[in-house]
């Protein structure tokens, strides 16, 4: 985990009741899940198998050891866990050093968060090597706290990560919102207590209680965020 100094936490809006905003990395602010499954599929390419395009809503928006074993049990490549996990983050390291776009709406989000002083976190199932990475493109300056999912216990869909960031910003997960865009990313922040606001990137994700699915970052903002949750 890596923060800078904590500032005080802005004041809650009048009539809001959130505390912090929390968010997802891959597929939410930056426009990679695609990148992983390129490589992926170039990897067991050279090791002599074809992936089922079927096994992409497995594979997406986990922890890397659960998806990298996924792929072997599946495909019986014969490379062990340690030597794929390696060859996947270097294949990841390259696609993000040529290009790296970010999400629609997402440095406006940023910034407008930034601006007002909210408390934010930037919580990725990725290791602490690609989060670092992705941070000079969405700036480290946007976020209080940055966990990532080698260093948690439990990764996501455990609600370990989202408890770490809440944690470290001194706010109640009950009062956050995180941002999400996969099924496996919104389980963790739900069984953390979060308020979700799904994106969703591969795979479809129905609203549900303390859960609003929009098509877009575009249509979330600030005074969108605090409205989810009312004072009572």
């Amino acid at each position: 985990m890596t923060s800078t100094v904590p500032a005080p936490l802005t004041r809650t809006a009048e009539g809001s009741a959130l505390q912090a905003v929390l968010l997802d990395m891959d597929g939410t602010l930056v426009d990679t899940e695609g990148f992983w499954w390129d490589v992926e599929v170039e990897i067991f390419a050279g090791l002599g198998h074809a992936l089922d395009d079927s096994w992409r809503h497995v594979v997406v928006g986990g922890p890397m050891t659960r998806s990298a074993g996924f792929l072997i049990e599946a495909t019986g490549a014969d490379i062990d866990l340690a030597d794929l996990t390696v060859l996947l983050n270097q294949g990841f390291e390259d696609r993000i050093t040529r290009a790296l776009p970010l999400m629609p709406g997402a440095a406006r989000l940023l910034a407008e968060l930034t601006e007002h002083e909210v408390p934010t976190a930037l919580v990725s199932a990725s290791h602490r090597r690609i989060i670092d990475r992705v941070l000079t493109s969405l700036g480290s300056e946007n976020f209080r706290l940055s966990v990532a999912g080698d260093e948690v216990a439990r990764t996501k869909p455990h609600p370990d990560p989202y408890l770490f960031a809440a944690s470290g910003l001194g706010v109640d997960p009950a009062r956050c919102a995180v941002i999400e865009d996969t099924a496996t990313g919104v389980a963790s922040a739900e069984a953390a207590g979060c308020h979700v606001v799904a994106v969703p990137s591969v795979a479809p994700i129905a609203p549900s209680h303390r859960r609003t699915v929009v098509p877009s970052l575009e249509q979330v903002d600030l005074a969108f965020l605090r409205d989810l949750m009312p004072l009572r």
